[in-house]
């Protein structure tokens, strides 16, 4: 199984994206401060001469203008204006926490669907495990990526939920290009 794994990144730090594997896509999501459209020129730019995937979050705008790979729609954001989307290769990803999250996903035309939080972690005290993932990942038949808690402890427990990808922030920047550590 080609498992597909995903970073998130608040900034274009070069130094910090060539450590990671170039399997690697990078997902860009900064909520606390205005996008610059020079950093996110740069940002395609240096990703498109890696080979390596880039997305943006929740702003279809600079997705399409600066030519991102995709779109990433966060959970809390329940529009339903981005099926439309008329450009080549262009991918619509998303995040969801229940059935319900998981349904606007589906009707926003979301190709893989990031099932969340999968194990415990500091950010969330609530968390789905691989039981309740799975029966969320029996309910569609799009890709479901793992996110959330996900380190070098429950990374085997993933193998579980058969997803077609895992997302993670510090267990990717801690292990950087060693993703073979895992049990796929």
């Amino acid at each position: 199984m080609n498992i597909k794994y995903y970073y998130f990144i608040d900034e274009f730090n070069k130094n910090e994206i060539e450590k990671l594997s170039t399997k690697i896509s990078l997902i860009y999501r900064n909520y606390d401060r205005q996008t610059d459209s020079i950093e996110l020129k740069k940002l395609v730019l240096y990703c498109k001469n890696k080979r390596r995937k880039v997305y943006i979050s929740n702003n279809l705008k600079a997705a399409i203008k600066y030519d991102f790979n995709g779109l990433y729609i966060p959970s809390f954001n329940k529009n339903l204006g981005f099926r439309n989307i008329i450009k080549e290769n262009f991918e619509i990803i998303g995040s969801a926490h229940n059935i319900m999250d998981l349904r606007v996903k589906e009707k926003q035309g979301c190709s893989s669907i990031f099932i969340s939080p999968i194990f415990k972690n500091d950010k969330k005290k609530k968390y789905l495990n691989v039981i309740k993932a799975n029966l969320l990942r029996n309910l569609t038949n799009n890709k479901i990526v793992l996110l959330g808690g996900i380190n070098f402890k429950t990374l085997r427990r993933t193998k579980i939920c058969a997803p077609s990808g895992i997302a993670a922030i510090s267990w990717i920047k801690k292990n950087g290009p060693s993703i073979n550590t895992g049990p796929f």
